[in-house]
């Protein structure tokens, strides 16, 4: 645990008040990066996930955040993944007003919308998934949000031309290792040693503006001391800002800040 608090840059004391509410079972689970335990619920909610969401035949409609969506396809539904509303319930706190925001993965646009109605003027929704960027961009005009939320289909920021920089970032990435098996699959796992995630942080390093801040969501079941080496390699610093528990997962915002 104190490599996890370095390594994410949070003081010690924030992980041993989590630590303290859980049962000697789950203790000794965190002793390991990914122990058992994880690797079930993780596989289980993965399985149920990829082939009964994900992989579905037809696009579906949806209203979660306060938000109308459509959700075809290999696009994560803001219904039935919870880090999508609990984030978008964190973005509305922020004062937003004027800010220039990307939105990396935005699947169906959840974020790209809080973010909007938070007052950014210009949205950037990004994702390397084609529905994804359709969907982002039929969700930003359901809304009444279309004429600042653009919706673009790119790799990161690969598709975006050199040069614009963000005052904020968000993103809810697949924060789970392994070679993804299909596009869809991509939502999910982000390749091994978290290769995707990686350079997540190292491109929005780079197009994030001076004193901007990039905010991204973990599952607490994910490998948290692997996440922080990657966070800390791109020459960022982390701090928890907000927490949600559930009953089989936790799910933390955190502030990144250039070193």
């Amino acid at each position: 645990m104190i490599g996890l608090t370095k390594a994410l840059g949070v003081r010690m004391s924030e992980f041993e008040l989590r630590e303290a509410s859980l049962s000697g079972k789950d203790r000794d689970d965190r002793t390991t990066p990914v122990g058992l335990p994880k690797r079930l619920i993780s596989f289980i909610v993965h399985f149920l996930s990829y082939h009964f969401v994900l992989k579905r035949q037809k696009t579906t409609e949806a209203y979660a955040a306060g938000f109308r969506f459509v959700v075809p396809p290999t696009v994560f539904h803001p219904r039935y993944f919870v880090p999508g509303e609990y984030f978008a319930g964190f973005i509305a706190t922020l004062n937003l007003r004027g800010r220039r925001v990307a939105d990396l993965g935005t699947g169906s646009g959840i974020l790209a919308l809080a973010a909007a109605r938070a007052g950014a003027s210009t949205v950037m929704a990004l994702d390397i998934n084609p529905k994804a960027a359709w969907a982002a961009s039929e969700n930003a005009r359901l809304n009444g949000l279309g004429d600042r939320v653009t919706a673009v289909c790119s790799n990161l920021f690969s598709a975006v031309i050199p040069g614009p920089l963000f005052d904020v970032i968000f993103s809810n990435p697949p924060y789970f290792p392994g070679e993804p098996r299909d596009l869809a699959d991509r939502a999910w796992h982000s390749g091994p040693n978290h290769r995707d995630i990686g350079q997540l942080f190292i491109q929005a390093r780079e197009r994030l503006a001076p004193g901007g801040r990039i905010y991204v969501v973990f599952s607490a079941r994910a490998d948290l001391a692997m996440l922080g080496s990657l966070i800390e390699r791109a020459q960022l610093r982390a701090h928890r800002v907000s927490e949600r528990s559930i009953v089989i997962d936790s799910f933390v915002v955190y502030e990144l800040q250039a070193l």
